[in-house]
């Protein structure tokens, strides 16, 4: 049989990545930093890409990690030698090798990276004085590394499993022939090391202890065995397993923990293994058989009580542990994870939204019941709601995501912003432990990208206009994350020469984006808003980074779509503050219900100031739009009905007004009533109806009405 390789094309994707990503960030703290360990942790990333690549038979990808891996190296044995070119040139290629890690996932063929692994081999001979050709012949053939991480963990694990038949090793001939059956043709460095290192697995020769040991005990021993597996070892199935065929070659094993099926799954809780092994061998050969595994250390080795020959009754005794071991397993107080596809989460969230709409409608259709009748069904149903309600959470939990899968991006790309336009950056970030629904975060990785754009381009001065202005020459950008509640609040502050809100409302004015007399009554907060208006912008220059006036109507959009808002504060001369405050989850939304005519919508209570009462008659109506009087200025009013073309009878005197952000201000709401709040399950639109502008989804309420969930600010600039 021959193996699918494909089935683990997915955990490469992932990983890979991963380890790419941890790459760069290593690099960019390596260059400000320079500390020793973090070298070792780029070697170990480089050696992880290199052996996951060469594992799946990705040969450009395994290639050009080989080539990293050796600078690296180089690096590593002379620190010193370290300069801001050589980490250039690392990103560059780590760039690359996440380019090639996207064409494959998307079937194409990677780029060529002749040239970039030339300057890499160029750079390893300058560093360790190696000869130019004996570099480059390295790149045509390079030396195919272990199988390394979750792939080649589990590729190995499911080899050993389909060689395992019988209880006694093959001969080599025969492991060879198995192996051949298993694993595709040796035509590829990868395909050979597998073959080759499950071959050696499975039919390690009996250690020399087989010719007994001068001065070792003839009778039987019991030898008590403790046994560790480095916590960075990336496949302790297979060293486990190696280690449990090289114990059974010199005896028999007892009360193995954990039992061997977990031991060959990889469940090794922190790594520790402890068996007692009856040999008639000397300490000798059980060091020497445990001497050249890697990643293994041999804790303790300790004679236990001389054991006589063994008894057929002895079986049944000595298996009674090793049974009750594996209906106890080993570790089951140690946290164990496993990875799930993000669409599979979302269908288990859809689903559950589903049930607890369903609980809803119970519990309406229960209120027409007979009164007699109503407690046991009102009791079964609101049992039912809080076991739906708590599967819910849970599955909201597993959606949870650090914010540092979004923020762990940033140094990388504040180095090279910073690089381009000529600028010395601090970037300091806290809080990305907090946790975000994933849904949200993929959503708010471009956002944030482009707010470091703007604090490094436009609010941080150059180091001579900075020392000029009394500050320190190095700018000073500063990301934090906290929560609030039942939300999530993330900053970007910036120390550079701020914001100018007067010259702001001349260019919104100038672009018609508002009128004179609204830039007259705007704060200096809600001035600060119009550079998220379209085309609006302050910038001296245009650069390839920012300037052009686009990009944060993008930020206020992605920000509001997903539930949150941004606010923008700002002292001239002093710096600059983005503050976004989001939802924990984009799953379930805070409704305010308003009614115009016979229809009920929904307005997210986030962008909701407040509500009040007044007379229609009252409102100021010597402009062209009505204005409604409201603290200690004035809010343009819109009748909400006109905005969503729905048919309500003209009303006359007092009447309610919700107060709203918008995207140039706060706005008035004109409805017929209030109906109330909902705590709702939010459900996407689907064609035609994500066509409409103004609709950011819908919900079910408990009546099984539908209700249309409204984007105002989108609604207002249809």
């Amino acid at each position: 049989m021959t193996m699918d390789m494909s089935r683990y094309l997915g955990l490469f994707l992932t990983e890979a990545s991963e380890h790419l990503e941890g790459l760069g960030r290593d690099l960019v703290q390596l260059e400000r930093e320079g500390a020793p360990a973090v070298v070792d942790s780029m070697f170990r990333h480089a050696h992880s890409v290199k052996g996951m690549a060469s594992s799946m038979g990705f040969e450009p990808i395994a290639v050009l990690a080989h080539r990293v891996e050796d600078l690296v190296d180089a690096i590593r044995q002379d620190p010193s030698r370290l300069e801001r070119t050589l980490v250039d040139l690392l990103l560059s290629a780590t760039d690359v090798m996440m380019a090639q890690v996207r064409a494959v996932a998307d079937s194409k063929p990677p780029d060529d990276a002749s040239a970039l692994l030339g300057q890499l081999a160029d750079r390893v001979c300058v560093l360790t004085g190696r000869t130019p050709g004996a570099t480059r012949v390295l790149n045509r053939a390079p030396p195919s590394p272990p199988p390394a991480p979750a792939v080649a963990a589990r590729v190995a694990a499911d080899v050993l499993v389909s060689l395992e038949t019988s209880e006694a090793p093959p001969p080599a001939s025969a492991a060879e022939a198995r192996v051949a059956a298993v694993v595709p043709e040796a035509s590829s460095p990868a395909s050979a090391q597998l073959a080759a290192t499950v071959a050696a697995v499975v039919s390690a020769p009996k250690v020399e202890g087989e010719a007994k040991a001068e001065g070792a005990p003839k009778t039987p021993t019991r030898w008590a065995v403790r046994l560790r597996i480095a916590a960075t070892c990336q496949t302790p199935g297979v060293r486990a397993f190696l280690v449990h065929k090289r114990l059974t070659n010199l005896g028999s094993l007892h009360d193995l923990q954990p039992p061997l099926e977990d031991l060959k799954a990889g469940r090794i809780p922190e790594g520790h293994i402890q068996l007692e092994l009856e040999t008639a061998e000397g300490e000798d050969a059980i060091r020497k058989a445990l001497r050249n595994i890697a990643e293994v250390e041999l804790a303790s080795l300790k004679s236990a009580v001389v054991a006589p020959p063994p008894a057929p009754a002895s079986v049944a005794a000595s298996s009674a542990p090793a049974e009750a071991a594996r209906q106890s397993p080993a570790g089951a107080d140690a946290t164990r994870t496993v990875r799930v596809r993000t669409e599979l989460l979302d269908y288990f969230l859809d689903t559950v939204g589903e049930l607890l709409l369903a609980t809803a409608r119970l519990r309406e259709l229960g209120k027409v019941l007979p009164e007699g009748s109503r407690p046991p069904i009102e009791e079964g149903v609101y049992r039912l709601h809080t076991l739906v309600k708590d599967l819910h959470d849970k599955v909201m939990s597993a959606r949870m995501t650090p914010l540092s899968l979004i923020t762990d991006r940033l140094p990388r790309a504040a180095r090279d912003i910073a690089r381009r336009r000529e600028r010395e950056v601090d970037l300091v970030i806290t809080g990305a432990e907090i946790e975000l629904d994933r849904a949200i975060l993929d959503e708010l990785a471009d956002p944030l990208l482009h707010l470091l754009r703007n604090c490094i381009d436009h609010g941080l001065e150059p180091a001579e206009e900075r020392v000029a202005a009394g500050k320190g020459a190095r700018g000073r950008v500063l990301v934090s994350v906290r929560r609030a509640r039942d939300r999530v609040v993330l900053e970007m502050e910036d120390d550079g020469r701020g914001m100018n809100a007067a010259k702001l409302k001349a260019a919104a004015v100038a672009r018609g984006a508002i009128s004179a007399e609204a830039a007259a009554r705007m704060t200096d907060r809600e001035a600060f808003l119009l550079s998220c208006l379209p085309g609006v912008s302050t910038a001296k220059d245009v650069s390839e980074i920012s300037g052009r006036g686009v990009g944060m109507d993008a930020v206020k959009r992605v920000v509001e779509n997903v539930g949150g808002t941004l606010e923008i504060e700002s002292e001239l001369g002093r710096g600059t503050r983005f503050t976004l405050r989001l939802p924990l989850t984009v799953a379930v939304v805070h409704l305010l219900l308003v009614a115009v005519g016979d229809e009920v919508f929904g307005l997210p209570i986030a962008k909701v100031v407040g509500a009040m009462e007044a007379d229609g008659e009252a409102l100021d109506r010597s402009r062209e739009m009505p204005l409604l009087p409201h603290g200690q200025g004035l809010l343009p009013v819109y009748a909400l009905d006109e905005l969503v073309g729905v048919e309500a009878p003209p009303r006359k005197g007092v009447r309610p007004f919700v107060v709203m952000e918008g995207d140039a201000g706060r706005v008035a709401l004109a409805v017929d009533r209030l109906v109330g709040q909902e705590e709702a399950v939010l459900k996407p639109l689907s064609r035609p109806l994500d066509l409409l502008p103004g609709l950011s989804g819908v919900t079910i309420l408990g009546s099984g009405r539908p209700v249309f969930i409204l984007d105002v600010p989108r609604l207002l600039s249809a």
